[in-house]
């Protein structure tokens, strides 16, 4: 079982200057993930951080878009990845997180920046919204945060 939302996540936040975060989200399940989007954007305003969105049709699709905005900019300080897989009567659940999660490792692992993994995995939609602001915290605002402490670090050790 989940813990509640990552309260000490929200402590020692960095203040860093000149960041450029790009959010990559999908259409799928769009009422769920339109909510981490805004949380995910409200952090990064609280924190004067620049972003831009860009929708890709869906979660396996999200790779693809990260890999190749990396190879065409060297402006961006990190990514990040928001989506919502529910889980269905077939195995399709299952191969769409695994490629999503291995995708995002193989950018954490290739590129010079973070890839921030905000995709939430759930069995139905009842979990989905536990986790866009309920019992479970808010995984966009997490996944922010998570975002501007890996780029602090990420400057720290370049």
């Amino acid at each position: 079982m989940a813990s509640e939302g990552n309260t000490s996540l929200n402590k020692g936040i960095p203040i860093i200057k000149d960041a450029f975060v790009v959010i990559v989200k999908t259409e799928w399940n769009a009422s769920i993930v339109d909510e981490l989007e805004a949380g995910a954007i409200e952090e990064l305003n609280n924190h004067q951080i620049s972003y831009q969105t860009i929708v890709v049709p869906g979660a396996f699709e999200i790779p693809f878009i990260i890999g190749a905005y990396a190879k065409g900019q060297s402006t961006v300080d990190a990514f990040i990845a928001l989506g919502t897989i529910i889980r269905g009567d077939t195995p399709h659940f299952d191969y769409v997180c695994k490629a999503v999660t291995d995708g995002i490792v193989h950018h954490n692992l290739q590129l010079t920046v973070p890839t921030i993994f905000g995709v939430l995995t759930v069995d139905n939609e009842q979990q989905a919204l536990e986790r866009i602001g309920g019992v479970h915290g808010h995984k966009g605002r997490e996944a922010a945060i998570s975002a501007i402490k890996m780029i602090a670090l990420n400057r720290a050790i370049r």
